[in-house]
C-alpha cells in the first residue's frame, strides 16, 4: 500500500494531513472526490449494462445451438490469422558497371535493361556474377 493511500484511508492520518487546509480548499477537495466517484459509478454502470447485453447474446447463441443440436466441439478449433513477416531482401547476385555506377540485380524478376543490352551483345550472365 502506498503512503498516500495509507494516509487517505486512515481517518487520523487523513485528518492530520488536511488540518492546514482552509474550509474552501476542503470543499474543493470534496468536489473533486465527488466528481471522481460519480465518474467511477457511471463507468461501473456502463460496464454492467455491457456485460448484461453480452450475456444475453451468449444465452441466445447457446439456445440456438441447443435447438440445432450443436455442441461447442462441433464448432472445431478457431484459427487465428497470423501476420506474415516481411520477406528479407535478397542479396544482389549480379553487378555491372555503367558510366561509373554499379548496377546490381538479384537475378529474380525482369532482367534490367543494362544487363539485357550486354546479354544481347553476346556476354554471358555468369560474366556479371558477384563472387563472394
Amino acid at each position: 500500500m502506498t503512503d498516500f493511500l495509507r494516509k487517505l484511508t486512515n481517518f487520523r492520518k487523513f485528518k492530520s494531513e488536511v488540518k492546514t487546509l482552509t474550509l474552501p480548499e476542503l470543499y474543493a477537495v470534496q468536489k473533486q472526490l465527488t466528481a471522481i466517484m460519480d465518474a467511477r459509478e457511471q463507468e461501473q454502470a456502463e460496464a454492467e449494462i455491457h456485460n448484461a447485453e453480452r450475456n444475453a447474446r451468449l444465452n441466445a447463441i447457446k439456445k440456438q445451438m441447443a435447438e440445432l443440436g450443436l455442441t461447442p466441439a462441433d464448432l472445431g478449433t478457431v484459427s487465428v490469422a497470423t501476420t506474415k513477416k516481411p520477406r528479407q531482401r535478397r542479396p544482389p547476385k549480379y553487378q555491372i558497371e555503367v558510366n561509373g555506377d554499379m548496377i546490381t540485380w538479384t537475378g529474380q524478376g525482369r532482367t534490367p535493361k543494362v544487363f539485357q543490352r550486354e546479354l544481347d551483345e553476346g556476354f554471358e550472365l555468369s560474366d556479371f556474377l558477384i563472387i563472394v
